[in-house]
């Protein structure tokens, strides 16, 4: 279950360096694949609310109970993922605007979106850094379980589904390397 939790980690990253590459190009003054950039917004929303979720949700309360002394720790990735949604959600409806041919100004979206990759990639890092050790510490074989049976079924057919709903954003996936975060 671990494997799986960071086998998630390193995609949420290789997505991160999809919409990073976007706003380098923005930060040129040109212009990105706009909808490569809703696939990926859309994704990650998704995976927020069907998969991070419920998962957050059990490792919370079991580490409350297990490793009270990290109670700081657990709370505070808590909130930091949970803040990262409305800002997603911000970006989410200005490449709307802009697919909609409407005008935004592009120096605040690519700002925005820079803000957003580095509050996501500060919560990979404590994830990384602070989050799995203390599952791998803290967590029974039961406890596992219960994270397993979080999990949305059919969670295991998440990439078919990502290359089905998404063969742009996919094909992007399928060569990127796993960044660093």
């Amino acid at each position: 279950m671990l494997n799986q939790l960071r086998l998630d980690h390193a995609n949420m990253a290789r997505l991160l360096h999809v919409l990073q590459l976007k706003q380098k190009t923005l930060a040129q003054g040109e212009r990105p694949n706009f909808q490569l950039m809703r696939e990926v917004v859309d994704y990650i929303l998704s995976y927020m609310d069907g998969f991070a979720a419920p998962l957050e949700r059990v490792c919370v309360e079991r580490l409350q109970t297990q490793a009270p002394e990290h109670i700081a720790l657990t709370e505070q990735m808590a909130n930091d993922y949970r803040e990262l949604k409305p800002r997603l959600l911000r970006l989410s409806n200005d490449i709307d605007m802009v697919l909609m041919d409407n005008i935004i100004p592009m120096d605040r979206f690519a700002d925005d979106l820079k803000d957003y990759l580095e509050a996501h990639r500060a919560y990979l890092r404590h994830e990384r850094e602070g989050l799995f050790p203390l599952i791998d510490e803290h967590f029974s074989e039961e406890d596992m379980e219960e994270l397993r049976q979080a999990l949305p079924e059919g969670a295991e057919k998440e990439l078919e589904r990502l290359q089905d709903a998404y063969p742009e954003l996919y094909a992007e996936l399928r060569g990127a390397d796993v960044p660093v975060v």
